[in-house]
């Protein structure tokens, strides 16, 4: 796999003022210790600070990480890092990063050159959906850690009701057609919020399209695929759910907690939803807030066929570790890296965080199969998953589309696309603001 030249200079060019930021900068250790490396993370159930310690430990003295939290939310972990880079942060030496944004970081320069031999070794075993997630321009730039995907949930009772044969793949019609059938819900991610952007990418995808045609052209010439066939076919299916009332009251305020909760109700039918629901559901059972009945009656399957047919390309989510460009201790901080996402704290996380593992191998695993008895259909899905728009332009791509097929109710597959892929164009043309 060819490997992406260095690029400091993009993170010196767009310099600006965080000073006021900055409240740790432990790029070394203490007098006589070994040198400390800051791994910023996004919020879990401590996982990652278990690994981090274990890591440490692991070193025999060569390094100790440190975490430093972001924001709960995607978009903020994506600005608070980008500012600290861009104010040539040296307190910054591993990242959790967000998929779509790891183009957008490796176009700036902020991430090192991941070594050959780095390279080889976590590249190993990974699944299909978390390796692409972790290049940018045919070149590995993170390490795959863990893979998110989302799965189509569904009540065993009320599939059953429907007639629903859930062992064959189904469309997205049956489902529709199925919860109208028994009076129950489809869930869906129907907020103004990136997860908007993920359910239309999985969408269009689906129905044999992309989001965008050729990321490797320069921002003004990108071809988009939104006003297509694929892209009136994605808009189908969400006018279908809003029009159906399937999608419930709270269709256009909908994010995957809410989803979630309403997957727990009495109406459940369906859900796209991430595997966290699962180890949710056992929670509350644990706790006496949902009867095991219920959780008992959870399904899963692959994510539904946009088209009769055709494979679905379900979202594909997860986290990578990145090595900022800018760390004084680069080597170490790929030593780290290698050490994080190691099969066996994937595994760990897994059990303890409800995090997929990016090595396929984990899913064979005896602990994690007990815990998960999806962890096949995960691996399946993951295989199969398509990575959103790969660009430094994601955030304007997605804040676009975000504020063109929402809310659901108003999605119309003869105006939607083309509307959305007119103002997505003119922005990346600096011809219109979001």
């Amino acid at each position: 796999m060819a490997r992406r030249p260095s690029g400091r200079s993009g993170a010196g060019a767009a310099a600006v003022a965080v000073g006021a930021l900055l409240t740790l900068t432990a790029c070394g250790g203490e007098a006589g210790g070994p040198p400390t490396l800051t791994w910023y993370v996004n919020p879990d159930a401590g996982g990652q600070e278990r690994i981090a310690e274990q890591c440490t430990e692991e070193s025999g003295g060569a390094y100790q990480i440190e975490l430093q939290r972001l924001p709960r939310d995607a978009p903020g972990q994506r600005e608070q890092l980008v500012r600290r880079l861009a104010g040539n942060d040296t307190s910054v030496d591993l990242m959790s990063l967000d998929p779509p944004f790891i183009p957008e970081f490796a176009a700036a320069g902020y991430l090192a050159d991941v070594p050959p031999d780095v390279a080889d070794e976590v590249t190993e075993d990974v699944v299909e959906g978390a390796l692409a997630g972790a290049t940018w321009k045919d070149e590995l730039v993170t390490l795959p850690f863990w893979a998110n995907t989302q799965l189509l949930w569904y009540r065993q009772s009320v599939a059953e009701e429907a007639g629903l044969d859930m062992e064959q793949p189904v469309t997205w019609e049956q489902v529709v057609d199925a919860a109208e059938q028994t009076g129950t819900t489809v869930a869906v991610q129907g907020t103004r919020a990136e997860s908007m952007t993920v359910w239309v990418n999985a969408l269009i995808e689906s129905a044999g399209g992309q989001i965008l045609e050729n990321p490797e052209a320069e921002a003004t010439e990108y071809e988009l695929g939104i006003a297509s066939e694929a892209g009136r076919r994605a808009a189908e299916i969400i006018e279908d759910i809003a029009d159906s009332g399937v999608g419930g009251p709270q269709l256009a305020t909908a994010n995957e907690d809410i989803n979630a909760s309403m997957f727990e109700s009495e109406d459940a039918g369906f859900m796209v939803n991430w595997p966290f629901v699962y180890q949710r559901a056992a929670g509350y059972v644990e706790a006496g807030n949902l009867e095991r009945s219920e959780f008992e009656d959870y399904g899963w399957a692959l994510y539904p066929r946009a088209v009769e047919g055709e494979e679905s390309r379900p979202p594909y989510g997860g986290i990578n570790i990145g090595v900022s460009a800018l760390s004084e201790n680069v080597d170490l901080a790929f030593e780290a890296g290698r050490c994080i996402v190691q099969a066996e704290h994937q595994k760990q996380y897994f059990l303890s965080d409800g995090n997929p593992p990016a090595k396929a191998s984990v899913y064979d695993d005896p602990e994690v199969v007990e815990q998960y008895p999806m962890a096949e259909t995960i691996r399946e899905s993951l295989e199969n998953a398509a990575p959103r728009p790969q660009t430094p332009y994601y955030n304007e791509i997605s804040v676009g589309i975000q504020r063109t097929w929402q809310p659901p109710s108003s999605v119309d597959p003869q105006t939607t696309p083309e509307r959305s892929e007119e103002l997505i164009t003119d922005v990346l043309r600096g011809e219109a603001l979001l």
